[in-house]
């Protein structure tokens, strides 16, 4: 495994601390990620998003969803079954599990919902009005002109 110095990054850029940071979590991996629950992530718009995560036999009660520091965590915990049954085959996996995803900045959760045994997480990208392009007019110089204050582009 190759390890990268990001030492230079540190050096030269304020405030890009976590994308360093997950770059070194990304890069410096040797335990390999579960891949149970399967899962996609679709861009439904162009700043919105659906995770869909398969979870056949696990009911809402026994799903959580929850949203905690830039990261989006969903567990599900099967509640134990009460009367004792016969299997002669087993093949739907109701196993706990943890599936964790970080989340951008400025990304929150808009809903979730669980249907046909699928658990799907819709996510919407806010940017502020503060961070949005604004366009600047240009005026010019003489002795009369007042500043001319930007207005947004969108």
């Amino acid at each position: 495994m190759r390890s990268f110095d990001f030492a230079p990054l540190h050096r030269a850029s304020i405030g890009f601390d976590q994308i360093a940071d997950l770059m070194d979590r990304a890069l410096t991996s040797d335990v390999a990620q579960p891949s149970y629950p399967p899962y996609n992530i679709e861009k439904t718009a162009a700043d919105s998003y659906r995770i869909s995560i398969a979870v056949a036999g696990f009911s809402e009660a026994d799903l959580n969803v929850e949203v905690k520091e830039n990261g989006l965590i969903v567990t599900a915990k099967k509640a134990p079954d009460e009367g004792e049954r016969s299997y002669l085959h087993r093949g739907i996996a109701t196993r706990a599990f943890e599936r964790r995803f970080t989340l951008a900045d400025h990304v929150r959760v808009s809903g979730a919902s669980h249907a046909d045994g699928m658990l799907h997480i819709d996510l919407q990208r806010e940017v502020p009005e503060a961070l949005k392009p604004r366009r600047i007019e240009i005026s010019t110089k003489s002795s009369n002109s007042k500043m001319v204050e930007a207005k947004p582009v969108n």
